[in-house]
């Protein structure tokens, strides 16, 4: 191939992988409501409460799945993930563990309407649930979750599924008097294991695949 079959080769390339990157619309925080309900009670209030309740679970049903979203907003004209935080030192993302033979996104669904929506709302399970940005798994019940699963690894406790859930341009957030939901930017949350743990700071690479179209409104 000549220097010119090369060169087009490398721009046709190029236009390809352009085209493969997509959009995701992100609208103004200022464009939503954020509003309080009644407090969750928390099943397990240690670690080691947690781990045994893991262990009660996984005897009862085996592997056990829980389903994430990642909602998006912008703020100072850059991209925030909105996190539930908890006594101040513990972030999370909305979602939670999925009941037996229940769908991703059905659970998902339930599970924001259960921490972000009024109760009884009429758009409660109105979510718009998109691509799966990722998985993640626990190995054994005290380690942390890794973005892969070791062929050495016989039966894993934990799958963790990541998904981005697409914001309309405004919405009322209800949410428990004991949680907090915040927008923290994506730069912050970058390699940030410390503070937010493996999964939070990955998201930035996960929508590394995407542009952010600010919405102005």
């Amino acid at each position: 191939m000549g220097d010119d079959g090369r060169m087009h080769a490398m721009e046709d390339d190029e236009s390809a992988a352009a085209d493969q990157i997509r959009a995701i619309d992100i609208y103004p925080l200022s464009n939503y409501y954020f509003g309080s309900k009644e407090p969750l009670i928390f099943k397990d209030k240690t670690l080691a409460d947690r781990v045994v309740r893991m262990k009660s679970n996984y005897a009862a049903y085996g592997l056990r799945t829980s389903v994430e979203a990642v909602l998006l907003v912008e703020l100072f004209k850059h991209p925030h993930v909105l996190l539930l935080q908890i006594r101040n030192s513990i972030f999370n993302l909305p979602g939670g563990r999925l009941r037996p033979n229940e769908s991703d996104i059905d659970g998902l669904k339930r599970k924001l309407s259960r921490k972000l929506s009024a109760n009884g709302a009429p758009d409660a399970s109105d979510w718009e649930v998109g691509d799966c940005l990722g998985t993640w798994w626990r190995p054994d019940f005290e380690t942390l979750l890794y973005p892969y699963l070791s062929n050495n690894v016989k039966g894993a406790k934990e799958c963790t599924k990541l998904f981005l859930v697409k914001l309309p341009e405004s919405r009322k957030f209800i949410v428990p008097k004991n949680l907090k939901l915040i927008a923290v930017p994506l730069c912050q949350l970058h390699e940030n294991h410390k503070m937010y743990g493996p999964v939070i700071s990955g998201i930035p690479q996960l929508l590394s695949k995407f542009s952010f179209n600010i919405i102005e409104t």
